[in-house]
């Protein structure tokens, strides 16, 4: 075996160098400011240590802070192994378990020795963690035998890591790294990979944010656990961005703006469902109605179905075995509720709340024969469904228990897949347009290991969804382009479309799926072009994905100020003095003969502040009133939004506001 290897680099470029070199040795021999740049290495398209030795033949490139989703992952990483040394060197006897990554920042969950960690203490582990970083500990990967790491924890007392060790596959080698070179140094059973040392890291480019609670492997019935969050960034200007972007989704919390402007409450009585109060339920209602208008247009056919259905039928589509412990289940019948004990008996007939509504879809498909001329069949439903998120799990709008999808079952022939995709994809590009999204990302979520079907379904219908991407040129960096390993439905892969929102966030909403496995399962089917019996392929499809949290989404969006068309209240008529009374009243009037939605304010104050408060609880228009409009027949129209005041005839006011309420698919 010779001992030089070709390392085939980014520029096409090949350099033979000697076996066990590594990504810091390339970066050296290129030049002092690569590899004082460099992060970590992709050999093979495989990310690694810049210190692992690379064996044999490769591709290499090198990874800077320039990759800045690869160097944030690996940044926020570290970042949580030094929470970890740090809140071990400060409390003496705290056990650690696991400490990812974020989407925009890490945590680290712990089990202190006394008592839980509060908010008070993250200043001074702050500071120990600048420490760590300052003394540049060079972040060494080891490799240890199963045996080996379990006695090592046992023997430090670590036993949340020993428990996990031990179910770690026997006669592998397991990559632990240890902070510094000392045969005493702080250690951890991790994957990796991570960067040289701590002192890649940038010590102004981390805040720890808060401590919660949270269970050993999220089971309410392990040991409680202190975790600890905190954000990391590459540099501090990111860090000061995103504290920013807080600061200002605090504004924009719609938990708050909703209460401010009585659109919906929650409360203990009905944990994680919505009580919507007369001003929000405006806003359901007319998003609901544009998108009926849209499905209409587009093709679609609504269907109602219903809410509780038999456990067998469950069983049957799949949902029972994997989806059963986000179900809520009941009995099918109780003859006596007297006789109910604190333990149904298991005799019971199982009945289920529907979490989703695809299999009653199937089923309606499957009502009389369907012939190949009958497809595609778009059914949709505003369907109520349920799913039993732990209490813990729920937020506001964001995150219920009971919900309503904006939900569609495309069935179709195979070779009307790729039609049908870009048909949703233009609606759907069209629905986030009109809502005010005109930035959104496209990505493919891939097949998870809970699934059903074989590999080879599995492959078509994942290549199914990339040419159907593929022929609407969305398949691009500039669509925001990415696959997703793992993160499929257990049913079928599916494209994710995530918004991005006014202050630079991103919401995943949208998606489709390809799943041949339910209207397998389901005996769907029909009458083929040859006679024959066939089975369809069924679309998923989802374009708000439930009202609640896509209202809440949008809440946050506007900042409450929501599109004329939108609003709860489009106009208020406000006088100036108690003599404009009665003309305020037939203004009111036609306002609302026009179908604007309008208000009145007849107080005997100020119209200043009237003006404040009615532009804080986010109306859009002021129709101001006193003696000389309604001797002229006029108003003061002022848009709250910010916008100039204009004296208006009545009718002029009407037609401006007209204009704008209607819903962009009505203009």
């Amino acid at each position: 075996m010779s001992d030089l290897i070709n390392l085939t680099l980014p520029d096409g470029s090949v350099r033979s160098v000697a076996r066990g070199t590594t990504g810091a040795d390339v970066a050296a021999s290129i030049g002092p400011g690569l590899l004082k740049a460099a992060l970590a290495a992709r050999v093979d398209g495989n990310l690694v240590d810049l210190s692992r030795p690379i064996l044999a033949d490769a591709s290499l490139a090198l990874v800077t802070s320039k990759d800045e989703a690869i160097a944030l992952d690996l940044a926020r990483h570290d970042f949580a192994h030094v929470l970890a040394e740090a809140v071990q060197h400060l409390f003496p006897g705290t056990q650690i378990t696991f400490g990812p990554s974020t989407d925009d920042g890490f945590y680290y969950d712990f089990a202190p020795a006394g008592r839980q960690f509060t908010d008070e203490d993250l200043p001074a582990i702050e500071a120990e963690m600048r420490a760590i970083i300052a003394r540049n500990e060079p972040l060494v990967r080891e490799e240890w035998t199963r045996d080996a790491l379990i006695a090592h924890f046992k023997a430090h007392g670590e036993s949340f890591k020993a428990e996990w060790a031990a179910e770690l596959p026997d006669g592998e080698a397991l990559s632990v790294y240890r902070a510094g070179n000392q045969p005493d140094a702080w250690l951890d059973l991790c994957r990796g990979p991570h960067l040289p040392s701590t002192g890649k890291l940038d010590p102004s480019a981390f805040k720890l944010t808060r401590v919660s609670g949270a269970y050993w492997r999220g089971d309410q019935a392990n040991a409680m656990l202190s975790r600890i969050y905190g954000t990391g960034w590459l540099n501090k200007k990111q860090l000061d961005a995103h504290m920013t972007r807080l600061e200002e989704a605090a504004k924009r919390d719609h938990r708050r703006i909703g209460a401010e402007m009585d659109l919906f409450h929650l409360q203990a009585e009905a944990h994680g469902s919505v009580f919507w109060h007369p001003r929000g339920f405006v806003i359901y209602r007319a998003l609901e109605a544009y998108m009926r208008r849209r499905l209409d247009a587009a093709g679609y056919l609504e269907v109602k179905t219903p809410q509780i259905m038999d456990a067998r039928q469950w069983e049957q589509s799949g949902h029972w075995g994997k989806y059963r412990e986000n179900m809520f289940v009941i009995p099918d019948e109780v003859p006596n509720i007297s006789d109910v004990g604190p333990v149904i008996s298991h005799d019971a007939q199982w009945m289920a709340l529907k979490p989703m509504n695809c299999p009653a879809h199937v089923l309606i498909f499957r009502q009389g024969i369907k012939s190949y001329r009958d497809l595609p069949l778009r059914l949709a439903e505003m369907g109520c469904c349920h799913r039993n998120e732990p209490h813990g799990a729920l937020h506001g709008l964001m995150r219920v228990r009971q919900f309503t999808q904006d939900d569609a079952h495309i069935f179709c022939r195979e070779d009307q897949i790729v039609g049908e995709i870009a048909k949703f994809c233009d609606l759907l590009d069209v629905v986030y347009k009109d809502l005010g999204f005109s930035d959104y990302a496209i990505k493919l979520a891939l097949r998870p290991d809970k699934r059903f079907g074989t590999d080879a379904m599995w492959d078509w219908s994942e290549q199914s969804m990339r040419d159907a991407v593929a022929a609407t040129g969305r398949d691009t960096p500039d669509w925001g382009w990415e696959e997703l390993p793992g993160e499929g439905a257990f049913y079928a892969p599916k494209l994710e479309f995530h918004l991005t929102d006014a202050i630079g966030r991103t919401w995943q909403v949208g998606t489709i799926q390809t799943d041949t496995v339910l209207p397998d399962r389901l005996d769907a089917s029909y009458v083929g072009e040859d006679g024959g019996r066939h089975r369809p392929v069924m679309l998923h499809r989802a374009i708000l994905g439930s009202y609640e949290r896509f209202i809440g989404i949008l809440i946050e969006h506007y900042a409450g100020r929501f599109p004329v068309w939108l609003a709860p209240v489009q106009a208020v008529v406000a006088t100036i003095v108690s003599d404009a009374d009665e003309y305020a009243g037939i203004v009111t009037a036609a306002l609302q003969k026009a179908g604007i939605r309008t208000d009145t304010d007849l107080r005997n104050e100020k119209i200043n502040l009237k003006v404040r408060e009615h532009s804080l609880s986010k109306a859009s228009y002021m129709l101001v009133v006193g003696r000389r409009e309604a001797e002229e027949g006029t108003v003061a129209l002022r848009n709250l939004a910010g916008g100039d005041q204009q004296v208006l005839t009545l009718a002029e006011a009407i037609e401006l506001l007209k204009a704008e309420a209607t819903p962009p698919d009505l203009r």
